[in-house]
């Protein structure tokens, strides 16, 4: 099979793939996990025909695979992809550019930059920031903790890139009791040793209590949260930022998700979060982009440029080339799918699908709440953190949901004792899929309240 038809055969498969979306199981049952077996095999002697790789993934393959981009998954802030993004990701494939300055794709510098544009924009932050597209929330946090920490010493004089961190001035983070995971991976891969790192307090609904603010000065950088990852709130940024600025700190904030709530009539929830030095968000969540996609925005442009660079003899790039903007140097066009979701959506549209959500957030809350659920957060945005009577009904209605195959969401913790999280972002979702799920959740404690 030539290269033509092998694409033509993969893309019949995908085709399929996407037909059966809305139907069947969400997560894969136990014969379809029993199918992965199939791959493991000992490394081949002779290469297989190409045609036989590709019926392998999907006759075992994809039976087994978790359908995030259903509109009955509601788990870890996943949006499915856009038709527009996937469409412009298989072209990417086609092209297939290394994206790390205009050199090496003129194109793919090109729309990079005027994602980059688009991003700030929609999210009103500074207009002149600028915008990296990464793997992931996680990666593009180290790059601004990066950043912010050769900046701060450098305004004390000290020569980071040089002389590294021996003997220099410490430099102190503060998180939220509740920052999470990611942004605390990010700060101990770049070497800030946890039990040194500041917690501030929060309230009940886990936003950093101002009244509680540790002391911060101009050698500290403050990690605050747009969408905390249980209850969807919001640090309150208008009375934390300019306090941190008056005192010289540098202030980041993790927006994962709940940074496109500024794109929508839920703006007033990120009053204050311009103020920010740094923020990062995913494209791959709320955004609805294909996974791999994240951005990190930095005010400064030419300190997230001086501490990423990465120009070569025989490669060098403009200050916003991507490559000195990230953590790769080779990399795919991350920002193209981010483009393509933002033309075709518009400011209108990333409003409507962000208001759409949060409205039905707010439905299955309610009907959770009649059903006698106990909703445990204000639902301010698209998260919904629900607890049955006792701990044993929360887990037991759970993984009954889970175990059949009608929808798919996750377990977490919430002050102590067991919970779940509904979380609402596929542009896939409508209301009936909303109702379906408060409905085999109501069934559900019916059959253990007992």
């Amino acid at each position: 099979m030539d290269e033509i038809a092998l694409l033509a055969d993969a893309d019949q498969r995908a085709r399929h793939y996407l037909a059966s979306i809305g139907t069947g199981r969400v997560f894969p049952d136990a014969g379809a996990l029993a199918g992965l077996t199939a791959f493991d095999e000992a490394l081949p002697d002779e290469g297989k025909p190409p045609a036989d790789v590709l019926r392998l993934l999907d006759e075992h393959g994809t039976p087994a695979t978790t359908r995030s981009n259903d509109p009955r998954y509601f788990g870890f802030v996943i949006g499915a992809t856009l038709p527009a993004a996937a469409a412009a990701e298989r072209l990417m494939l086609a092209w297939d550019q290394c994206a790390s300055s205009f050199d090496n794709s003129p194109l793919a510098a090109t729309l990079e930059r005027i994602a980059g544009r688009w991003v700030v924009d929609a999210l009103r932050l500074p207009h002149d920031s600028a915008v990296g597209f990464g793997t992931s929330a996680t990666a593009c946090t180290m790059v601004a903790i990066a950043a912010a920490r050769r900046a701060l010493l450098q305004r004390k004089g000290w020569d980071f890139d040089g002389d590294g961190l021996i003997g220099a001035p410490e430099v102190k983070v503060v998180i939220s009791e509740l920052a999470h995971v990611t942004v605390k991976k990010a700060l101990r891969v770049l070497g800030f040793g946890m039990k040194r790192v500041v917690i501030a307090p929060v309230d009940a609904q886990g936003r950093i209590d101002p009244d509680r603010l540790p002391p911060l000065d101009d050698m500290t950088i403050l990690c605050m949260q747009a969408g905390e990852v249980n209850t969807g709130e919001f640090d309150p940024f208008a009375a934390v930022i300019p306090r941190a600025k008056a005192a010289g700190a540098w202030v980041h904030v993790d927006g994962a998700f709940g940074l496109w709530a500024r794109a929508s009539s839920k703006a007033s929830l990120t009053e204050g979060i311009e103020l920010a030095d740094s923020w990062t968000t995913d494209g791959h969540k709320w955004l609805n982009t294909p996974y791999d996609g994240a951005m990190v925005i930095c005010r400064d442009a030419a300190a997230l440029a001086a501490a990423m660079n990465s120009d070569a003899v025989y490669l060098t790039g403009a200050h916003d080339a991507q490559k000195n903007l990230n953590l790769e140097f080779s990399r795919r066009a991350r920002g193209i799918p981010v483009w393509a979701a933002l033309r075709s959506l518009g400011r209108a549209g990333v409003a409507s699908m962000v208001d759409r959500h949060c409205a039905q957030a707010s439905r299955i809350a309610a009907g959770l709440r009649a059903g006698g659920f106990d909703v445990l957060n204000r639902v301010v945005i698209n998260q919904v953190l629900v607890r049955a009577a006792t701990d044993e009904q929360t887990v037991a209605i759970r993984e009954a949901a889970q175990a059949s195959g009608e929808v798919w969401f996750g377990a977490t913790v919430w002050q102590s004792r067991p919970a779940f999280r509904i979380s609402v972002s596929s542009w896939r979702t409508t209301d009936e899929h909303v109702d379906r799920l408060v409905e085999l959740l109501c069934t559900l404690r019916g059959q253990y309240a007992g």
